[in-house]
């Protein structure tokens, strides 16, 4: 029995177009209904979800930063892990020279060095809010959650492999073709959603899960049901037995339906 159910947002909560389908809508509200806690689990930041939220009339628990930090329906911090500014600045001198562009995450803080930089204003666009002009010097308070790098895709399947190999105490993983995430050492969707059932008193078995890309994977394999949707890369659809339709087709709605959670 699924007593929790957890949802990436991109690509998997959201229709091709960022919006949710009625009937998608219908099948999470009706969780509600069954006592069944939702949960967003994304790696965009809270300022990026909170919008969203109020738009699409949810009211449910986010974890940001792909497990980095979780805040409940009211707004309350659950708990969250990041790393030091000054590691954050070893990162950052690392990736200087590389075809990419940058961006720095803490709690509610987005900084960019370039806002008018395309691939920016490309992000701020997909998740309807804005990048702080600024740099880690900027930042507020002493803790990262995130860097997030953009770029072609060749160069970021690069960059990941040169990363993973350089900084193997960190989480480094690719969340689309064109974007890489840099989180603490530990901080995987996996790990957010153990600590969200431990906070829940549920067991991951009784939990069920949906996502789209590489760094959906492990959380789909942390949980007693795990869906890949149908518009998930190909080679994870061939490694990933446990499929859904597409976004653009109620994918969560169907896998709900199935499971008698809608």
């Amino acid at each position: 029995m699924v007593k929790i159910v957890f949802s990436d947002i991109d690509g998997t909560l959201l229709d091709p177009c960022h919006r949710l389908l009625p009937q998608t809508r219908q099948a999470v509200l009706g969780l509600e209904a069954r006592g069944v806690p939702f949960v967003i689990v994304t790696a965009r930041g809270p300022t990026a979800v909170a919008p969203l939220l109020e738009d699409l009339g949810l009211r449910c628990g986010v974890i940001s930063f792909s497990g980095g930090l979780m805040r409940d329906a009211a707004g309350r911090t659950l708990f969250h892990r990041g790393f030091p500014k000054g590691e954050a600045r070893r990162l950052l001198d690392y990736l200087e020279g590389w075809p990419v562009t940058v961006c720095i995450y803490a709690f509610d803080q987005w900084l960019a060095r370039d806002r008018s930089d395309p691939r920016v204003a490309g992000e701020e666009a997909v998740v309807h809010a804005q990048a702080r002009q600024g740099w880690l010097e900027d930042l507020t308070g002493e803790e990262v959650h995130k860097l997030l790098c953009m770029g072609e895709p060749a160069d970021i399947r690069r960059l990941e492999r040169q990363m993973v190999a350089a900084f193997p105490g960190y989480s480094i993983v690719r969340s689309a073709d064109t974007l890489l995430e840099v989180m603490a050492g530990g901080v995987t969707k996996a790990w957010g959603v153990r600590q969200a059932c431990a906070h829940y008193g549920i067991l991951p078995e009784e939990a069920a899960a949906f996502g789209d890309n590489y760094n959906d994977m492990e959380m789909l394999q942390a949980v007693g049901q795990g869906f890949l949707m149908g518009n998930a890369p190909k080679e994870l659809l061939e490694r990933f037995p446990h499929h859904t339709a597409d976004n653009a087709h109620d994918g969560v709605g169907q896998a709900l339906r199935q499971l008698g959670l809608a």
